[in-house]
């Protein structure tokens, strides 16, 4: 399981990608997840519009199904 860095809570929090997180923001935070993005059809992570466009934006410009892909990135992330 992935925790937040740095966390003072005695309570472990997991992370979480949601629809409404910045591509880019992913991205650059967990390197690990671009074949994820790659994977469907999202391959376009270094555009202009990846740096202000949420996963949910990019996702619908592509005609990608936004839940399958959170739902991928989350199950990348948690292995």
């Amino acid at each position: 399981m992935i925790y937040y860095e740095g966390s003072t809570n005695t309570e472990v929090s997991a992370v979480k990608i949601t629809r409404d997180m910045g591509i880019q923001d992913v991205v650059d935070t967990y390197p690990e997840l671009v074949p994820v993005f790659f994977k469907h059809g999202l391959g376009c992570l270094g555009c202009a519009a990846a740096r202000f466009e949420s996963i949910e934006q990019g996702a619908n410009a592509h005609g990608i199904d936004v839940d399958l892909l959170i739902n991928d990135l989350n199950k990348a992330l948690a292995h």
